[in-house]
């Protein structure tokens, strides 16, 4: 039990659109990634998805609307609903989410985005 500075974990990579596993909370994972254009449209249809901007503003797109999340502000994305997490004018975005182990990172579309496993920072 060590606490946990988000600030330094997202500077320990670089890679955008690639999930980092930071701590697992029972069947739950907190994950870092960084963000930045246009992701892909999923959904993940037994797992909801809690997303917190750290740095930034997220264009949660959904197919009726974008909400605008910004820095210091959550989204839940309920299960079964497809959305697209996207950026603007070429800002990077720092995002912590919240989900289960279980949750594919683009649901059931595969994509040259889609990454199978979240490496342990």
């Amino acid at each position: 039990m060590k606490a946990i500075n988000i600030k330094e974990k997202h500077a320990a990579f670089d890679k955008q659109w690639h999930p980092h596993q930071i701590a697992v909370v029972d069947d739950m994972q907190v994950i870092l990634a960084k963000i930045k254009g246009e992701f892909v449209w999923h959904a993940h249809e037994h797992e909801d998805e809690l997303f917190q901007v750290v740095k930034g503003t997220l264009y949660m797109q959904f197919r009726d609307r974008t909400e605008v999340v910004k820095e210091g502000e959550i989204i839940v994305v309920p299960k079964g609903v497809e959305h697209n997490p996207s950026t603007k004018d070429g800002e990077e975005v720092h995002l912590m989410l919240f989900e289960k182990l279980t949750t594919a990172h683009t649901g059931d579309v595969a994509h040259e985005r889609t990454q199978r496993e979240y490496p342990k920072i």
